[in-house]
């Protein structure tokens, strides 16, 4: 299992001025808070930060911060970035207690899509209604990620959220709180024809059925 490691400084000033500041210089600011314990306002390394975000686990992976030499066990909860810019502007961190759920949502990787009986013997196409899923757990047991089978899915089948299986000690979110369990989450169906493409295929048959009825009339005179 992938580890990361986030290395901080404890921020002595807060404000829009300080973290513009920070942002000039290279540096993230970001929040750490939960476990009972006082907000402590840090700063990262900005292109560090953005470098570890390119790793789909970091979403979901119990990261250590090292806090000017003292590590705790976190989890990424909320990256604010500029609206066009590829820029990070702040960093929210939660940590995490080992007796203690946490939610988190996690991943869904989509397994064995292109032997999928509905696309391979029925040329269906796939469409994913959730790429992510909200799930509670103790920090221990939490996965990078959560796969849905898709070999047995035929055309016109819905996988839905009830029929997710989930590692052992680990719950929907959504369903603990009296969510659908028929929401769906993957579904398999035929590609849409569009208008247009029906109009095309209309008049190529009649041109097709003009050009043999002309060649019979040749024929038979």
């Amino acid at each position: 299992m992938e580890t990361f490691e986030l290395n901080a400084t404890v921020r002595p000033s807060v404000g829009k001025s300080a973290s513009r500041r920070l942002r000039r210089m290279g540096k993230l600011p970001g929040i750490v808070y939960g476990a009972g314990k006082e907000p402590v306002a840090i700063t990262l390394g900005h292109d560090d930060v953005l470098h570890h975000l390119e790793h789909e686990a970091f979403f979901s992976h119990i990261l250590t911060l090292n806090i000017e030499g003292e590590k705790e066990q976190v989890v990424l909860k909320d990256v604010h970035r500029h609206p066009w810019r590829p820029k990070l502007l702040h960093l929210d961190l939660l940590r995490i207690d080992k007796a203690d759920k946490i939610v988190m949502n996690v991943p869904l990787h989509f397994i064995n899509e292109t032997s999928c009986l509905g696309v391979k013997e029925q040329g269906g196409v796939i469409s994913h209604i959730l790429t992510e899923l909200e799930i509670s757990c103790l920090p221990g047991d939490l996965p990078e990620y959560i796969e849905v089978d898709m070999q047995q899915i035929t055309v016109g089948q819905t996988v839905h959220l009830g029929d997710i299986k989930l590692p052992a000690r680990v719950q929907s979110a959504s369903l603990l709180h009296g969510g659908d369990p028929a929401q769906p989450v993957v579904s398999v169906h035929l590609p849409r024809v569009s208008a247009i493409d029906t109009e095309q295929e209309a008049a190529d048959a009649g041109e097709e059925g003009g050009e043999v009825e002309s060649s019979d009339t040749g024929a038979g005179a």
